[in-house]
């Protein structure tokens, strides 16, 4: 199977003078483009889920600090007013003090552009580099399992965890797909499956509480997920979901693969204790689709994401390479201090 069939989706697109975005909240119904005329429309669109993924969030914030530069805003209101945007995925803040150290440095609107397009050609090859380097760990005739979405959509293409499983595919490694729908926003039964469709790759969705079931048939060999931080000890922050789905593959003998760029390695957060988890609107767990499914009166809980401790990953895989069985020193020895 030839990989290049597995690259067609691109989320984030610079038109030259605005940023063009496939608007994930409303797929797989509609494929709808919102085209962002300046940094406001971007903060609100990472707000509101229209973009999402720790690293297509990152892309297009620093697209947002370019858009402002061309128009003459003041950038630094731009940049707090993008930082606050979201605040559990460090790629966010990783781009836009890559696009203010260049501010300082004297860059002028067209050199923030080209800072911009480098974060986006650079987030591809690395998720490629990435797909390669994950797929190794794989035997061949192996089942995987995903949790929310971390494809094309998620990234500058390609995808982190997704991207793994493509280049799994493509390489006769993997046999069987499973993607958790990731509740409440659905982002695997949406978007996940959506874009295995898309490519022609055979998955099936399951409930995110028939995982561990599944773990036990015998049908899954690794579990795949992407990261929206890494703490300097391996912590990971992920999709809520993501620590339920380590404990129950530690618990049946299944491997535990992380996928993500070395931008959302955090050396400055020691351990996934430290880590600030973003809550949402409760309502969010409360109805389907803008219908509300539950009593009047009832309360909901609702954290965006959770952290698998480093003891429970087999494997960090990021585009500097591979670390098995994390900790503090061998994070520290790939990624400094």
């Amino acid at each position: 199977m030839n990989d290049d069939r597995y690259d067609r989706i691109r989320a984030v697109q610079w038109q030259g003078e605005h940023l063009r975005l496939l608007d994930q909240r409303l797929l797989p119904g509609e494929e709808r483009w919102i085209d962002c005329a300046d940094a406001s429309h971007i903060t609100l669109a990472i707000k509101d889920l229209a973009v999402r993924g720790a690293p297509a969030i990152g892309i297009a914030a620093a697209w947002g600090v370019a858009l402002a530069a061309k128009q003459g805003e003041p950038l630094d209101e731009v940049l707090a007013t993008l930082r606050a945007a979201r605040p559990t995925a460090v790629n966010l803040m990783w781009a836009l003090d890559r696009m203010k150290k260049r501010i300082a440095a004297g860059a002028d609107a067209d050199a923030l552009v080209r800072e911009a397009q480098a974060i986006q050609d650079e987030d591809l090859a690395a998720n490629r580099h990435m797909g390669e380097l994950g797929a190794s760990l794989i035997a061949s005739g192996s089942g995987v399992l995903t949790h929310c979405n971390t494809g094309s959509l998620a990234t500058a293409g390609y995808g982190t965890a997704l991207g793994v499983i493509r280049a799994g595919v493509a390489a006769g490694r993997i046999d069987r797909v499973y993607a958790g729908e990731t509740r409440p926003w659905q982002q695997g039964a949406r978007l996940t499956m959506w874009e295995l469709v898309r490519d022609g790759i055979p998955a099936q969705l399951i409930a995110d509480s028939a995982a561990a079931h599944l773990m036990k048939s015998g049908a899954v060999q690794w579990v795949i997920v992407g990261a929206d931080r890494i703490a300097a000890n391996g912590d990971t922050a992920n999709k809520i979901g993501t620590y339920q789905l380590a404990i129950a593959a530690k618990y049946h003998g299944v491997k535990f693969m992380v996928v993500a760029p070395s931008s959302t390695v955090d050396m400055a957060t020691g351990t996934g204790e430290e880590i600030e988890i973003e809550l949402r609107d409760p309502a969010e767990l409360l109805g389907t689709a803008g219908k509300r499914t539950v009593v009047e009166g009832a309360q909901a809980w609702n954290p965006v994401f959770d952290v698998a401790p480093a003891e429970l990953i087999d494997a960090i895989v990021t585009e500097r390479g591979v670390i098995e069985r994390p900790n503090s020193l061998a994070m520290q020895a790939m990624f400094g201090c």
